[in-house]
């Protein structure tokens, strides 16, 4: 039985040899070659490794058709760039970043930042009802790298005349059909056809709505050969059906249904291409993109395995290939003109505001990027389309369309929990276009241990001078330092160094703001500000149930100017934080008949670096001082504890508990040592130092060694709630030690 099972798998690999060399046999002379590439995700970088094999030998490749990720590579290579290129350049892309639509810090302006920094989970939520979002990812990012990777290319629309003939596929959602894109904008068609359902938003083109090709057809095996191919080369890396062991969840299960009717059409489609070439993917997924550079080894091996074809291929060629290689995309533009279409209820100077392009202006083209994502980040468009259009001179005319988003209202929650408010629930409710066509409000209810609220509204006027109004209320109560409420002589009589003091804060301000850049503004207004702090510590009668220090109303007029390029709010790797801020208060209510006009000034400046990729630094220096210091001890500057937004003038320090040094003037400096051990876990080593003195800045003794210090180590965890973290403080002065826990963002 063993002899003939050898003798039958003998005569099947000559059968096979002999007709694999019929096939080739068959081959014109000079023949017209074809490359299909098919949809994969992630184990499309395997088409990258066949890719520096044919051009290793010298084939020319006549027609290159592609589907999701075959499209978007085939469309490179179709463009010009070679197989090593394409290597070099997905080499250096972040996909994280790419496929999330991570919009960087940098794009959004200072009132986005703030809304944008606290919130978990944001929902559509029109005509009272929460919806899904349609998906995770515009596709923005995308969309502006194949734009960059494409500009030599910009001037042809007919994608047969690009350097080798293109084309690919996409599924118009509506009807169920595949579209065959063969023209128009060449980073717009890839784009459609690696439309993953449900990850990326739907493309609109010629007013079909177009998601991925690879729902109706995954390897455009018949639509190439109609092009009048004689040979072609297929690159599949296709999944096969799994087995029950890994069917354990629901989205495996429809992932199997959805590949039954792919996977029997391969099987007809792979033997009727000529040189079928099937890498090894088994082991990876569709986002498998840290495990690029293996896979484009896996599509080196497997084309090597088809090396004997692929050389007799080459050898009835006649023609050869031109060399591909495709100069660096310039740094900078010259944008000579900019239309702006699709705005209905926006304004061409705001699209230009969010732009910041000037026509007649050379442009970075990380600038260019960083204005689509300014427009992306507004949530008030669902998709932004732009071109480049070559004009003379090298320079180029900048065509955009908008597509107002219907959805104005949005529901957004968060989940916190710190030492000082407790734990708390926020919902908000954000309406775009509330009154005004480039406005929006924002309505924070925070419900826990303590009830809060914050309010926004704000005209977004760009680099013109915006208005907004804010609104806010906190309250806590927590142990404070005796000497924030009491005279000297009256906390040496009551011997009590901590008061459990509660305090409310309802502040509104009304303001103007103009940005010279997306992280440069400039804020004057007016504010009220009512003041309460009680005790049930102390009570100067039998009767009374709690003793008032303070609950007046304040009127002041302030200031403030903000510089900030940090990457990140929460764990800076690069950039700097400049905040200079100034009240001026004119008149009071006067609840203890001592009132006189006073001022409050203070500075926070920031530096972040990285030492090394894993170590991270970040130096602050922070101080304030009152002007006329005799007045409202309440608005003095207190120190102590953990926390990112403290109100009025709170400001944290490590070692000490919160609240716990108080005075009319400070300078404080902290310096943060964060190893970013493993992705979105961060090891902080923490120390920080500091003067607190009345009247400080009346002498030079400021400029000594500082009266306190406090270290801190901390573990940090980045997740879709926020920070959590844990962080143990200490401090050599008093010999103590605390703990701080934070959950969430901090609102």
């Amino acid at each position: 039985m063993k002899q003939y099972l050898i003798i039958i798998v003998i005569c099947l690999t000559v059968f096979n040899t002999i007709n694999a060399q019929q096939k080739m046999d068959s081959i014109p002379v000079n023949p017209k070659v074809g490359l299909v590439l098919s949809g994969g995700g992630a184990k499309g970088f395997a088409h990258i490794g066949v890719l520096k094999v044919i051009d290793s030998l010298d084939i020319k490749v006549d027609y290159v058709a592609g589907t999701s990720m075959g499209a978007i590579i085939g469309s490179l290579y179709a463009s010009g760039y070679s197989g090593k290129q394409l290597d070099s350049i997905f080499k250096t892309v972040n996909f994280d970043d790419l496929i999330s639509d991570n919009i960087p810090r940098s794009a959004k302006s200072t009132y986005e930042r703030e809304i944008s920094e606290r919130y978990a989970i944001t929902l559509p939520f029109d005509h009272l009802k929460v919806k899904l979002p349609s998906a995770l990812s515009k596709g923005q990012n995308i969309f502006n790298l194949l734009t960059k990777l494409m500009l030599h290319v910009s001037d042809q629309n007919d994608f047969s005349k690009l350097p080798i003939p293109f084309f690919c596929i996409a599924t118009n959602v509506e009807t169920g059909q595949q579209v065959i894109l063969d023209e128009g904008n060449l980073p717009q068609a890839v784009r459609a056809s690696g439309t993953f359902p449900s990850l990326f938003k739907p493309v609109e083109i010629d007013e079909d709505l177009l998601i991925d090709g690879g729902v109706v057809n995954n390897y455009p095996l018949k639509e190439l050969k109609e092009k009048g191919v004689d040979v072609i080369i297929g690159v599949d890396v296709q999944d096969g059906l799994a087995n029950r062991t890994d069917l354990s969840s629901a989205p495996q299960i429809l992932f199997q249904i959805n590949n039954f009717r792919t996977i029997n059409d391969m099987k007809k489609k792979s033997k009727k291409t000529d040189i079928y070439i099937k890498p090894d993917i088994t082991k990876f997924t569709v986002v498998s993109f840290d495990d690029g550079r293996q896979i484009i080894e896996n599509g080196l091996k497997a084309a090597m395995q088809n090396i004997e074809d692929l050389k007799q291929l080459q050898s009835k060629q006649h023609t050869k290939p031109s060399k591909k290689h495709v100069a660096n995309t310039p740094d900078s533009l010259q944008i000579n003109y900019i239309e702006t279409h699709g705005m209905e209820r926006y304004t061409r100077s705001y699209i230009l505001g969010k732009l910041k392009i000037r026509p007649y202006s050379k442009i970075a083209y990380k600038d260019l990027f960083e204005g689509t994502n300014n427009i992306v980040g507004t949530n008030n468009f669902d998709s932004f389309f732009y071109e480049l259009k070559p004009e003379q001179g090298n320079a180029y005319k900048l065509v955009t369309k908008v597509t107002e988003t219907k959805k104005t209202t949005f529901l957004k929650l968060g989940l916190h929990y710190d030492d000082l408010y407790k734990s708390a629930i926020l919902a908000n409710i954000t309406k775009n276009r509330f009154l005004l066509k480039n406005d929006v409000a924002s309505l924070d209810l925070i419900i826990g241990d303590h009830v809060r609220y914050n309010f926004d509204y704000f005209i977004d006027k760009g680099i013109y001078w915006s208005v907004g109004l804010k609104s806010r209320y906190n309250e806590f109560n927590q142990g404070v330092v005796a000497d924030a409420f009491l005279t000297p002589t009256e906390s040496l009589s009551s011997g009590l160094n901590k008061i459990d003091a509660e305090l409310s804060d309802f502040n509104t301000q009304f303001y103007v703001q103009t940005l010279f850049r997306n992280d440069l503004a400039l804020s004057l207004g007016v504010e009220h500000k009512k003041l309460k702090v009680t005790t049930e510590t102390i009570l100067s009668s039998d009767n009374q149930t709690e003793t008032v220090f303070e609950n007046s109303n304040y009127v002041s007029l302030f200031g403030a100017l903000k510089f900030d390029t940090y990457d990140s709010k929460y764990f800076p790797t690069n950039g700097m934080f400049f905040s200079a801020e100034g009240n001026y208060y004119l008149y009071s209510t006067d609840f203890s008949s001592s009132f006189s006009p006073f001022t409050i000034l203070k500075a926070e400046l920031g530096y972040a670096f990285k030492a090394t990729d894993k170590l991270s630094l970040n130096i602050t220096t922070d101080g304030g001082f009152k002007i006329n210091p005799k007045a409202n001890q309440f608005l003095d500057f207190v120190l102590g504890g953990y926390g990112n937004n403290f109100i009025n003038n709170f400001k944290p320090f490590y070692g000490y508990d919160f609240l716990s040094i108080s005075a009319d003037s400070y300078l404080k400096s902290r310096i943060d040592l964060d190893y970013h051990f493993l992705p979105k876990n961060h090891l902080i080593f923490s120390a920080n130092f500091a003067n607190v003195e009345d009247r400080m800045f009346d002498s030079t003794d400021w400029f000594s060694l500082p009266d306190y210090s406090g270290f801190a180590l901390g573990y940090s965890l980045e997740s879709f709630l926020g920070p959590i973290e844990a962080k143990y403080s200490y401090s050599p002065d008093t010999k103590q030690s605390y703990w701080f826990f934070n959950l969430g963002y901090w609102f």
